[in-house]
């Protein structure tokens, strides 16, 4: 059986940082060492030995495939050139958001949401990927056509985790109107003069859509035994509601009081990393490092900048309250990999699998330097 050993690192276990040697057989951890082995081992150079990271929601899939308005790209090499991004922040496992739900006549279509479900699946079958992917469904509740477009990605692929979303102006994510007509006549998606009608379109969607829409995509993911996610909780009544709903996952909390909601009630409270690069929320509301500080916090999502995972963590090691290295490592490695059910990897352990990613820190700055993925080198 193939062996390699890593020396001279500093190891990032899930309880301790341990300046030692790792030893892989077969794509799996087989021991942790203390203290540096000198037969046949690659030196580390004093780097940082980390867990594959495991992102649970990533969308920028869609930056790939429809980088210009009216263009849709090659769907394999779309999906291609995204793994290759992800892999290149120390990503080794990645649930890819696809959408599910039409808003505006510019957006990628549920027909889109098969094609590149169907890609991923075939790209991961030839071999062509570096990190492992799964597929996370994102359904837009008021939308017109989710229920339709959710069941043509089950049937193009497996789903592994379903989110449910309501993006309408004035609820959740967009409390503040101010913050929904920023946001949107910011990215140029609505005109000034034309604002207040969109938004009294979008809440006659959800009027229209959202009940509807939820019970089939509760029904879709009973049938298929997939993960529920709720997203944007605001209140303790949305958090009771995604209990009601079997939901494993609070995605972005809007406010302390959901964050310590969720958390309370076993339901894994997974907030931005850009969020805590940034310092604050793109939309007003409460800061990732808040609930951090709070210790509601178990995982860290990526959401728009794959590399923004590593800078949390160790911004978050420098800055919260009592929280160590490992501790926000976890957010990224061994916490996410609980919450979606994948047993076999987040942390260096043996018989874990061997995802792990060399990093060296430069003025305070985390950089990716290698990357494995069950003992194979992939970047």
């Amino acid at each position: 059986m193939n062996e390699t050993i890593f020396t001279n690192a500093r190891v990032v276990l899930p309880g301790e940082i341990l300046d030692g040697s790792v030893v892989l057989r077969g794509g799996r951890i087989h021991e942790i060492i203390e203290g540096n082995v000198s037969s046949a081992a690659e030196d580390m150079e004093g780097d940082y030995l980390v867990p594959g990271l495991v992102e649970l929601h990533t969308d920028h899939l869609e930056n790939h495939y429809h980088p210009r308005p009216g263009v849709a790209w090659p769907a394999i090499p779309a999906v291609m050139a995204h793994d290759a991004q992800v892999a290149s922040a120390g990503i080794t496992t990645v649930f890819d958001a696809l959408r599910a739900g039409t808003f505006d006549p510019g957006d990628l279509s549920g027909h889109h949401a098969k094609i590149l479900s169907a890609a991923i699946s075939d790209a991961q079958r030839q071999g062509r990927l570096r990190a492992e992917h799964f597929i996370h469904l994102r359904c837009e509740l008021p939308c017109p056509d989710t229920a339709e477009a959710a069941e043509g990605a089950a049937e193009a692929g497996p789903l592994h985790l379903i989110s449910i979303m309501d993006h309408t102006p004035g609820a959740r994510q967009f409390v503040s109107i101010d913050k929904f007509k920023e946001y949107y006549i910011g990215k140029k998606i609505v005109l000034p003069e034309l604002m207040d009608d969109y938004i009294a379109e979008r809440q006659d969607m959800q009027a229209r859509h959202a009940a509807t829409n939820k019970q089939a995509v509760l029904a879709l993911a009973a049938r298929l035994g997939t993960r529920l996610a709720s997203h944007d909780d605001a209140t303790e009544a949305h958090v009771d509601e995604a209990i009601a709903d079997g939901v494993s996952i609070a995605e972005f909390p809007t406010t302390r009081e959901a964050a310590q909601a969720a958390h309370r009630n076993g339901i894994a409270v997974l907030m931005g990393a850009p969020n805590v690069v940034r310092g604050k929320s793109h939309s007003g509301n409460i800061s990732a490092a808040e609930v951090a500080a709070s210790g509601h916090l178990d995982v860290l999502s990526s959401d728009y900048v794959p590399s923004s995972l590593l800078p949390a963590v160790f911004r978050l090691a420098e800055s919260a309250p009592g929280m160590t290295l490992p501790q926000a490592m976890r957010l990224v490695t061994l916490n996410p990999a609980r919450a979606a059910g994948l047993d076999d990897r987040g942390a260096i352990e043996p018989r874990r699998r061997a995802d792990l990613v060399q990093v060296r820190m430069s003025d305070g700055i985390p950089a990716v330097r290698r990357v494995w993925r069950e003992g194979r080198r992939v970047m």
